[in-house]
């Protein structure tokens, strides 16, 4: 797995300085302070889980757990390859092709994973929020672990196809992890791989940025009109078929819960991935452009982006219910007017909003609700 030689062209320079123990030091750092960070979240997530039991909670809790096991991987794997990379190098042995391969492969899949999962996240509460009756009829956990596997299958595949001479993986300097070829001499193969790369995890960060923006309006919206209208109540729904829809997106607790995390997740994706993914973008489109040796900030953008999933579990730990009740972000369940019992049965030919969940739930049938399910 190891030679002493480096003469080979896969390792992309002749020459590196040997990996100092500070940088040993802080690569054990990042990956067992962000794998205690995962599973202290993960384990927020199994005591509150009881909060996503209704159905339009369970696909953002199905994507949000595997955001974390992302994450999760995305430390331990390539983190023990970087280490293992580490001790070897003090000796003056490089790695083979084969494990450089492997650890390249684990580096774009765990790279993208968390970046694809962000924008799932951000595009499902989009749904929810701005039309929520589509996302209580359509959109269950059975089609989001298909659209997980679509997604894990598509950075897998990006991920394996140097294995089959579509680009290459290199070692790169200071010879410590291994990466696409980003550096000039570059094939065509290898130049559009990059691209795909940067392309797609920059596609995914502008798509959750505005589906949070869509998501945020909605959610404003609605608390206005909250504040304004005081008929707002379960009770509508007695009046008409419209006040349901109109006050589908009513805000509540849980929701707002969601959006802030959603929202902290995505501006911290942007902020450690975007020098990244821009800086070897424009290093594709560079005719003379750095060489390996001299490209100081790639080392320093890759460090950077890997911060994302170490702050994605603080995320949940730090941005929990109670946290958002102390700074007045969220607001409680809609009040029952003084005298007025709440409706327990509102008339059969309407859907009945759970005002509390902000959810919309099927009331149970009737005549009338059968002649509108025959009529759909």
């Amino acid at each position: 797995m190891w030679f002493n030689t480096s003469d080979q062209s896969w390792t992309n320079t002749s020459s590196r300085p040997y990996a100092r123990s500070s940088s040993f030091g802080l690569s054990c750092f990042t990956m067992i302070f962000g794998a205690l960070s995962n599973f202290t979240a993960l384990g927020i997530l199994a005591k509150t889980h009881i909060r996503f039991r209704r159905q339009a909670k369970a696909p953002f809790l199905f994507l949000t757990v595997s955001l974390l096991v992302a994450d999760l991987g995305g430390h331990v794997i390539p983190g023990s390859f970087a280490m293992y990379v580490h001790m070897h190098k003090s000796k003056g042995e490089l790695p083979s092709e084969m494990f450089c391969n492997t650890f390249g492969a684990s580096m774009v899949f765990f790279g993208l994973c968390p970046l694809l999962l962000d924008c799932a996240m951000a595009l499902e509460r989009c749904v929810a929020i701005t039309q929520p009756f589509f996302h209580a009829a359509m959109i269950t956990v059975a089609h989001v672990r298909h659209v997980l596997f679509f997604l894990l299958t598509a950075a897998l595949v990006l991920a394996l196809l140097p294995f089959f001479s579509v680009g290459t993986y290199t070692l790169q300097s200071p010879g410590t992890w291994c990466f696409l070829q980003v550096h000039a001499p570059r094939s065509v193969a290898e130049t559009n791989l990059v691209l795909a790369f940067s392309c797609l995890g920059l596609a995914a960060l502008t798509l959750s940025l505005l589906c949070n923006i869509l998501s945020s309006l909605a959610l404003l919206r609605a608390r206005i009109k909250m504040q304004t209208d005081d008929s707002v109540s379960v009770g509508a729904c007695n009046r008409r078929a419209s006040s349901a829809s109109s006050s589908s997106t009513a805000i509540c607790s849980l929701d707002v819960e969601m959006m802030v995390q959603l929202a902290v997740i995505t501006i911290v994706s942007c902020v450690c991935w975007s020098p990244f993914l821009v800086h070897i973008l424009v290093m594709q489109f560079m005719s003379a452009g750095l060489s390996s040796q001299s490209d100081d900030f790639i080392l320093l953008a890759l460090r950077f982006a890997a911060w994302n999933q170490i702050l994605h579990p603080w995320v949940y730990i730090l941005l929990r219910k109670a946290v958002l009740l102390k700074l007045g972000c969220s607001v409680p369940n809609t009040p029952q007017r003084a005298g007025r019992p709440r409706t327990t049965n509102p008339p059969s030919r309407f859907l009945a909003l759970d005002v509390s969940d902000c959810e919309v739930t099927a009331i149970k049938p009737t005549v009338g609700s059968r002649a509108l399910k025959r009529s759909l």
